[in-house]
């Protein structure tokens, strides 16, 4: 089997499968290792706003009702004795919807995607190490062992080399650690956890976000930090969870799995969630954010997606910047490859992380801001009880959170924020 390529991808969740896709179709043979089988699932993740939905257009993924994809209108946002409906709106660089899949199915989709595309995608092939070349220090490719079906590993330790290693390997990123690029401190970190439940009722057309968490018999008791979803992902299901949010990336030490119980029952009357219902167990997840982890390349190894804790802090989303930055480094890789030097070669890899800082640097500078003010319910509740009953601070706040403003252009709205983004710095 062939071990050798002009890349090896670890990992092959949304960033390793549209990095792996975009190369592909430039011409670079690929190869990615996905240490589990698809499908297999994953926390979150099935909610896709219309960034991401963009994403996958420019990828060329289909995404046909047939095959299981759910449009959805827009976001509804219930908090403060309020109840508004914010609906996705077309624009240049956006569509007017956003999708639903679950996890396991979305990831099975990119990976056959990639291969169809031309890169060698291979599953149960868990990486261990990353390999350097003793005289420049470069990563030069990896070690890896085959898994079996219950994910422990077998055979002899296999070398894949290639001049070009990019960790896709998801928030922990053994890959990124091993090459001495630790987590930033004092970045947002988020904690979600979701299940699902089969529910009689017609789909609903709107993800719904409820900006309060409450404890106790009524849900009148006690404030919690955090916000709750509910939305469909295919007819009858429906995925229920919560997320929240520190600022500083300090533990919170909430008891998760107890607080979405509680939001379980505080919604089950207007959803209808019986546990005899429940269609999935409970599991979360830590989510680092803001750019977490970086540099986002170094010495032949690039970060894409979680890796490089490529998750926006204001909503937790984190698919549509892992394709974004797929496409990035795919660029990054173009230009190396046609540089006449090596030093021509190293400055077009390193112009990958400059390009993510431009595209989302200011952004999510203004998401670390803003996840340190919303981690104190005190803050969450002000603002859902002053905030929401205004449309336009509402229609301002709908695309900051959501990331769909323009970039150039728009409206009004759209120039304040993009403003503001360009403005911030992009650490």
């Amino acid at each position: 089997m062939k071990t050798d390529a002009d890349a090896i991808i670890v990992g092959a969740g949304p960033a390793g499968s549209a990095v792996a896709h975009y190369l592909a179709k430039e011409g670079f043979s690929v190869i990615a290792l996905e240490k589990a089988r698809f499908p297999r699932d994953k926390v979150c993740g099935d909610g896709l706003t219309p960034r991401a939905v963009r994403e996958l257009s420019l990828m060329g993924v289909a995404t046909p009702e047939s095959e299981g994809w759910v449009r959805n209108k827009g976001l509804r946002i219930i908090g403060g004795g309020h109840r508004l409906e914010f609906p996705w709106i077309e624009s240049a660089s956006f569509p007017g919807y956003g999708l639903t899949l679950p996890r396991a199915q979305f990831d099975h989709v990119l990976a056959r995607h990639a291969r169809a595309t031309g890169a060698d995608v291979r599953e149960g092939v868990a990486v261990e190490g990353l390999l350097h070349d003793e005289r420049t220090g470069r990563a030069v490719g990896v070690t890896a062992r085959q898994t079996d079906a219950k994910g422990r590993k077998i055979g002899d330790v296999v070398t894949y080399s290639a001049p070009l290693v990019i960790a896709a390997d998801g928030v922990s990123s053994r890959i990124a650690t091993s090459a001495g690029i630790e987590r930033k401190k004092g970045r947002p970190m988020g904690v979600a956890v979701r299940t699902y439940f089969r529910v009689d009722r017609p789909r609903d057309e709107w993800m719904e976000g409820h900006l309060e968490l409450w404890s106790g018999e009524a849900g009148k008791s006690k404030l919690l930090p955090g916000y709750g979803w509910i939305f469909t992902v295919a007819d009858g299901l429906v995925n229920v969870g919560l997320g929240t949010l520190s600022g500083r990336g300090k533990p919170l030490g909430l008891d998760h799995r107890a607080m979405l119980e509680e939001f379980i029952k505080n919604t089950a009357g207007e959803w209808g969630f019986v546990e005899e219902a429940r269609a999935g167990e409970t599991l979360g997840a830590a989510i680092p954010m803001g750019f977490s982890r970086q540099p986002h390349y170094r010495d032949g190894l690039m970060l894409v997606g979680d890796s490089g804790g490529m998750v926006n802090p204001f909503n937790g989303e984190g698919i549509a910047y892992a394709m974004q930055a797929a496409r990035r480094a795919t660029e990054a890789a173009v230009g190396a490859r046609e540089a006449t030097s090596d030093r021509d070669r190293e400055r077009a890899l390193a112009g990958y992380p400059r390009h993510m800082k431009s595209d989302l640097g200011g952004y999510y500078s203004l998401g670390r801001v803003f996840a340190a003010l919303i981690e104190r319910p005190s803050v969450m509740r002000a603002c859902t009880k002053y905030g929401l009953p205004r449309p336009t601070i509402m229609w301002i706040t709908h695309k900051l959170l959501s990331d769909v403003y323009e970039p150039h252009g728009g409206d009004w709205a759209d120039r304040i924020l993009a403003t503001m983004a360009r403005v911030a710095p992009k650490a």
